[in-house]
């Protein structure tokens, strides 16, 4: 019998409005106690005393949480390689403290039958380093024409369905699949953008995009598609999750269909949080990434909707791409940012150190509200459930080094700043499998 005691650390467990030091204690990879030091109020009922251990993590000035989960990552794996991995990226994951992350399906070839789906956990199993969910594709081969297996994806570990960043512009395609997905309780994490309006567009359409004499994409481009996914989810009693919020009008419909009782989810990323479409100025291609980096006023919008739960998740929109890629002129160059290892510090600069979410309130965004869109049941501290564990130093003062990440890609803005807050450990099924 394996043990193991993280001692004296805050305990932060928003699934059970745990906030509290103490002891948590593990064996044979389950929760089995959490015991409170000084009898401080908060804690959980399923807090049970601890026994002893064979061994002991000094968690002192340290935050425990649950493992964080991200709705949607894009491992690469089969087709891609060049830019990742299934063995990086979930490496990359847990230095970010992720024990759960949902595959994107958009690979090549597309997961949009049970055999990809099985490769993908395969590969995930034999990497050994967090835990991988397939997504399955919306469409057979991503085209938006015609749905793909969705039976058969489920039967082969699919949690979700998704098309990655190509939207289903049809909408009696997206009705059928809103329709299909109802019956196996699956959500379609859709990506809300206009084709037409978006094509051909390298930044956010505004004043900035004027003056540098870049073609704008609109924020409209986001706002008409999230309208439409609302509306259809309505009629079909489906389950939306819109992926990467950026606009004002798009948070608003959010939270009025919540209102309503639409089955209807959404998360939003870290450097939409941080960043506005000013760094563009740069012309550096870091910074270029799709849904693009808006301006203040939408920014402020999303942090409102994360305040009042309007957006339940934050997710990395981890999108590594192979170092060539990026060294093109702005107007060429791919979207993307690696975002997975860099998600908690630049999360604590643009909401915690602001104040405008406290410490359980954001990792609510990352462990219960995914686990919730998912339909996964880790994301908690709970007594006999899976020990999957993430340590956070939320004084550390560090300087991101892009040489050094554990993704294959380097494709960050935030190579050389300097952050405070770092994850220093991370822990799946009772195992240390990251650690400073």
């Amino acid at each position: 019998m394996s043990s193991l005691l993280i001692s004296g650390g805050r305990v932060i467990d928003p699934a059970n409005n745990l906030d509290a030091i103490a002891d948590v204690l593990i064996i044979d990879g389950k929760i089995a106690a959490i015991t409170p030091i000084g009898g401080r109020s908060g804690v959980s009922p399923t807090v049970q005393p601890s026994g002893t251990a064979t061994r002991i993590i000094d968690a002192t000035n340290l935050i425990v949480s649950p493992g964080f989960i991200d709705t949607h990552v894009s491992l690469r794996e089969p087709g891609f390689e060049e830019d990742e991995c299934t063995a990086s990226g979930t490496a990359a994951a847990l230095a970010g403290g992720f024990t759960t992350i949902a595959a994107q399906s958009d690979t090549h070839p597309v997961v949009d039958n049970r055999a990809a789906a099985e490769f993908i956990r395969l590969q995930a199993e034999r990497a050994r380093n967090c835990r991988v969910y397939p997504l399955g594709a919306v469409t057979k081969e991503s085209k938006g024409e015609e749905l793909a297996e969705i039976g058969q994806l489920v039967q082969g570990g699919a949690v979700g369905f998704s098309d990655a960043k190509r939207p289903v512009a049809n909408s009696e395609v997206m009705r059928r699949a809103l329709e299909y997905t109802r019956m196996f309780n699956r959500p379609i994490l859709h990506f809300a953008m206009v084709p037409e309006l978006s094509e051909g567009g390298v930044m956010h359409e505004g004043f900035e995009a004027t003056r540098l004499g870049l073609r704008g994409i609109p924020a409209a481009a986001q706002d008409i598609m999230t309208h439409r996914d609302i509306a259809l989810t309505e009629l079909t009693c489906g389950r939306i999750h819109l992926m990467c919020v950026t606009t004002i009008d798009s948070v608003i419909q959010i939270r009025q269909a919540k209102a309503q009782g639409i089955q209807v989810t959404a998360d939003v990323t870290p450097h939409h949080l941080l960043l506005t479409d000013k760094v563009m100025s740069s012309f550096e291609t870091m910074y270029k990434c799709n849904p693009p980096l808006r301006s203040q006023k939408h920014v402020d919008a999303l942090i409102a909707g994360l305040q009042d739960g309007t957006l339940s998740a934050i997710t990395s929109d981890h999108q590594p791409l192979a170092r060539e890629k990026k060294q093109a002129d702005l107007d060429t160059a791919p979207f993307g940012i690696d975002g997975i290892e860099t998600l908690l510090p630049v999360c604590i600069r643009a909401l915690i150190e602001p104040g405008h979410l406290t410490w359980p309130q954001l990792i609510a965004r990352l462990t219960t509200g995914p686990a919730a869109i998912l339909g996964l049941k880790h994301g908690t501290l709970s007594v006999g459930e899976p020990a999957d564990v993430t340590l956070i130093d939320p004084a550390k003062q560090w300087t991101v080094r892009a040489a050094e990440f554990r993704s294959r890609s380097r494709n960050t803005p935030f190579d050389g700043v300097e952050f405070t807050g770092k994850v220093v450990s991370t822990i799946v099924d009772g195992e240390i499998r990251f650690s400073e």
